[in-house]
């Protein structure tokens, strides 16, 4: 197996401590600029990023989450909001050429919020993956409450958080031993 697709593929962990080092915004920009090619569905692209870096921008945060990810949160180079934007579906001209798509998401809002959720989820998994090749490690999390940080972050706005997610290079000594993944077997079927 090729060794890029064992580091980001194979050999990734989730990181609760990370090395005293920056990661710069040119690397959080090329980081951006990895994720937005990913494919979703209608093309939607509702992802919407706050790369939480400032003392100041965590201290907003660490209210809204939960006991267990303070420390981590407050000492990760920075903590991301993965967040998703309702009003995905008003640029969709932009990023859906075929058809005028916005005729599916107009006054329907249950197909706005499962088609933003799934989407910015999505692209929160190519997010993880794109960090793992700029040689990043990454540390997600549900672990807050997702009304606060809405409240502070995103207050009047159609953006609404997904999950946060730490970043940095990773501290060795910041995992936990490898838990079992099931084979193909066991959760998969070939029909």
């Amino acid at each position: 197996m090729d060794e890029i697709v064992k580091r980001i593929f194979i050999n990734t962990r989730t990181h609760y401590k990370f090395l005293d080092k920056e990661v710069r915004d040119e690397t959080l920009k090329e980081l951006h600029n990895l994720v937005k090619w990913s494919a979703t569905s209608f093309n939607s692209s509702p992802l919407r990023l706050r790369f939480l870096k400032s003392n100041q921008s965590k201290e907003r945060i660490k209210p809204h989450l939960i006991d267990s990810n303070v420390e981590s949160t407050m000492k990760a180079p920075v903590c991301t909001i993965i967040a998703m934007d309702l009003n995905f579906w008003k640029d969709l001209y932009k990023n859906y050429l075929r058809e005028d798509a916005k005729i599916y998401f107009e006054n329907n809002e249950k197909k706005i919020n499962e088609t933003a959720f799934r989407n910015s989820t999505l692209q929160g998994g190519y997010f993880l993956k794109a960090a793992n090749a700029l040689g990043l490690a990454t540390g997600p999390m549900s672990g807050f409450f997702n009304k606060g940080v809405d409240e502070e972050f995103f207050k009047d706005t159609s953006i609404r958080s997904n999950f946060l997610c730490n970043i940095g290079y990773g501290d060795p000594t910041g995992t936990y031993d490898r838990a079992y993944r099931y084979e193909f077997d066991e959760v998969s079927e070939i029909l």
